[in-house]
């Protein structure tokens, strides 16, 4: 038969004569490192050391400030014990499928948001950039959260708590101390406007009367609105920059550079006490709240259901928005935490363990803050709902009212503000490592100075961040909080969805994911392509349409924000979707110009050659897939094999066979071929497109990779030299293309490695493309692990 061999060069092609009637192209290449073979070795992007490291900060990750500050007012605004319903609920269809998608999305190319979707689907590789800007936008203004905690936690250590009583300096004549108060009455006296009158001066000036009816803010409320922020009187009023907000933002700086200072290894270890002393906390505060007079009417008013609210589609929809921020998924933190994952990792696991922690953290963050904040009411001696807060007013004016009237208050106030200091250091470290990912993944060579980026971008961050400490900071931080992550994000999610499950496919992305968690029921595949096609998506347009009705210009408390104030908010939240489509703009216009359209879209929407699997030795093979038109009516597919980056070899037409084939390894559709030697598949599918000329008949392409188990051969395997085989059958032969007199020349120095008998690896061949040694390969792959086995 004609044997054509090639080596790592297109030039070295030669046909031999074999008697078996079948053409053989052998290709010897050489392993490349994690650039595909097409350069030179690139730094590691590095791993989780542990397996606990990867699932406590994707715990840390998930689990926030919201589920303490948020969900409790949520579920008591929401029917109490019966919101737990539609929460639940939302977190099956919603939550849980957006984040087991993405955790698999990132574990499988092992590369971050923005390198993923420039290999997974030209026209839509903005999708990347726009999740980079979210977690951007929102990691400049998420640290001076953390900045105020810091702040709260050095405020308390003190004998006394500075906000427990209205001190001048900082105090309105309104500010009203229930501490000063209280001592005032045990004296037989009225508390008006900051003083103690004596009862007969009370009675002479009318004092009694007045101080019934007088506006009364608790001291928290001021100390943290004129002390903290000194907050002006709108937007438009900048003022100055709070000193001691800008010290302390620097410090939280300052803490994350140094816990991401060397990527995932030094996090990695940073979260073990991050992640999980938060729950040491809680279950002190639990422990302390439910001793507390009132804490059970508190409790009560928290959990008792009101089913007639399962009715109100407002529920549903909070219950939707709450838990699809809580798992923070089209961000892209979740696809850039998984991409340190190893290949084999059961990120199916860890997407169940983080949901299931998630729900219970958010309900037993519930009991505590409602048995402290059941106390408040009793001590005040008003129902549950006029103390009730959610936000910053619960973490920042509610909590710290409470504490001062605890024993020990300062034991408490610094056990809470430490508590949410690590659940917003761990959400920052997710948002700034998707950020440092980006641009490593962009530039890898920047791996090699990782600490150098990691400060650069700390920098900016810091001076980015110098704007939310003026005293109109937070008018800023509420405005980009409600615009930045909303409706961009939501898109985000659904465009995912759509990629993912509809045009790559949803069986598809099941069998790359058994490739690395191993082989599932049906029902199993059954159950998470319908989420990822029908569902998922679904909730994801009932979250978008339940947003856009209930939308609301900004406000602050009772400050109502100006319009140009809203259009600037409207301008940073659109913009993360501007980019995508801009991006797709650019794409299409850059496509072959011969190509129609359709073909470009259709081009546009297949992963590229660099696409597939991270973390398999791979051959330098390149395959792309092409049509021709007019052949007797039929559009007839054939496959070009070459080396990447350099013109054609060969041309081997590939036969449309296999469709609705099922095999053993499970049920494939479209353009698939299984070779019975090797239970390789081939899914041609998966190959870009473009139109050439008229092809010959059809045929069938089968591929396998052979090993060599001698000493020869396992030197030059050792060598980074492989041998791979493109078998047409013996009616069909290859079509060749005319050597030029320079290939013809290189031919003849080029060396022939001799077959062997060695018996071949077990392989598997995932699609087609650029494979190497490194963790980027190809969508069609032939590949195994080091020891020969798939």
């Amino acid at each position: 038969m004609p044997v054509v061999q090639m080596s790592t060069t297109p030039t070295a092609i030669s046909i031999a004569g074999c008697a078996s009637g079948t053409a053989l192209v052998t290709l010897d290449t050489s392993v490349g490192g994690a650039g595909g073979g097409a350069g030179g070795v690139e730094p590691e992007r590095g791993n989780w050391t542990g397996r606990f490291d990867f699932l406590l900060s994707l715990l840390g990750y998930s689990v926030g400030l919201g589920n303490v500050w948020r969900f409790p007012y949520l579920c008591y605004n929401n029917g109490g014990g019966a919101f737990l319903i539609p929460f639940t609920i939302m977190l099956i269809i919603a939550g849980l499928p957006l984040m087991f998608m993405e955790l698999s999305f990132g574990q499988y190319a092992a590369l971050g948001p923005v390198a993923i979707y420039r290999r997974f689907c030209p026209l839509f590789r903005g999708l990347g950039t726009g999740m980079i800007l979210v977690s951007a936008i929102v990691m400049l203004y998420y640290n001076l959260i953390i900045a105020w905690t810091i702040f709260y936690m050095f405020a308390s250590f003190r004998t006394q708590l500075p906000w427990q009583n209205c001190e001048l300096e900082w105090s309105t004549e309104h500010c009203f101390s229930y501490v000063q108060a209280d001592q005032c009455e045990a004296s037989n006296g009225t508390y008006y406007l900051r003083t103690c009158y004596n009862s007969s001066a009370a009675e002479e000036n009318n004092i009694t009367e007045m101080a019934l009816h007088a506006l009364k803010r608790p001291p928290a409320e001021e100390y943290f609105n004129n002390y903290v922020l000194g907050l002006s009187s709108g937007i438009e009023e900048t003022g100055s920059i709070k000193y001691s907000l800008a010290a302390c933002l620097l410090l939280a700086w300052v803490i994350v550079f140094l816990c991401l200072c060397k990527g995932v290894q030094s996090s990695g270890k940073v979260v073990y006490f991050t992640a999980l002393f938060p729950y040491v906390v809680l279950v002190i505060l639990f422990v302390r709240g439910v001793t507390l007079p009132g804490a059970s009417t508190g409790i009560l008013f928290y959990l008792t259901p009101d089913w007639k609210q399962l009715a109100n589609a407002q529920v549903w929809g909070d219950a939707a928005v709450q838990i699809f921020f809580a798992l923070s998924p089209a961000w892209g933190g979740l696809i850039t935490l998984s991409s340190y994952n190893k290949f084999s990792n059961n990120c199916y696991k860890d997407a169940l363990i983080v949901a299931v922690c998630n729900i219970a953290t958010s309900f037993f963050a519930g009991l505590v803050i409602f048995s402290i904040i059941g106390f408040l009411a009793h001590e005040l001696d008003v129902e549950v709902k006029k103390v009730v807060d959610q936000g910053a007013g619960l973490a920042f004016i509610v909590y710290p009212e409470v504490v001062t009237r605890l024993p020990i208050s300062p034991v408490w106030s610094i056990l809470f503000f430490v508590m949410l200091l690590t659940l917003g250091l761990d959400s920052q470290f997710a948002l700034m490592e998707t950020v440092t990912t980006a641009i490593l993944d962009k530039f890898p060579n920047l791996r090699q100075c990782k600490i150098w980026v990691v400060l650069a971008v700390a920098i900016f961050g810091y001076i980015g961040g110098l704007g939310f400490t003026t005293n109109s900071g937070m008018y800023w931080l509420q405005l980009m909080d409600k615009y930045a992550a909303n409706w961009s994000v939501l898109l985000i999610a659904i465009s995912e969805c759509v990629l993912i499950a509809w045009i790559y496919g949803s069986q598809r992305f099941l069998n790359d994911i058994q490739g690395m968690i191993g082989k599932r029921s049906r029902f199993w595949n059954c159950f998470w392509g319908i989420m990822w096609q029908y569902i998922t998506p679904a909730t994801l347009l009932f979250i978008l349409f339940f947003n856009w009705v209930e939308y609301k210009p900004a406000q602050y408390g009772h400050y109502i924000y100006p319009f140009w104030a809203d259009a600037v908010g409207w301008t940073i939240g659109l913009l993360p979707v501007c980019v995508i489509f801009l991006v797709a703009f650019q794409q299409f216009c850059q496509a072959p110009s011969h190509l129609s359209i359709r073909e470009r879209l259709k081009h546009l929407l297949q992963p590229t050659a660099e696409w597939g699997p991270a973390g398999r030795p791979c051959v330098n093979l390149h395959a792309e897939r092409y049509q021709s038109q007019n052949y007797d009516g039929v559009t007839n597919t054939q496959i070009l094999i070459s080396n990447p980056g350099n013109p054609p070899d060969s041309v081997l037409p590939y036969d449309d066979v296999g469709n609705g084939n099922s095999n053993g390894n499970g049920n494939f559709n479209g353009n698939t071929y299984r070779d019975e030697a090797t239970s390789t598949v081939v899914d041609v599918d998966a190959l870009p497109v473009a139109t050439v000329g008229k092809l010959p008949g059809p045929s069938i392409l089968k591929t396998s990779a052979r090993h060599s188990s001698n000493q020869q051969q396992a030197q030059q395997a050792e060598n980074g030299k492989h041998k791979v085989h493109a078998e047409v059958s013996p009616s069909k032969q290859p079509l060749i293309q005319p050597e030029s007199e320079s290939e013809q020349t290189a031919k003849k120095d080029a060396p022939v490695v001799p077959a062997t008998s060695a018996a071949p690896a077990t392989t598997k061949v995932f699609a087609t493309g650029t494979m190497s040694s490194g963790r980027e390969c190809s969508t069609m792959s032939t590949f195994a692990n080091a020891n020969g086995s798939a």
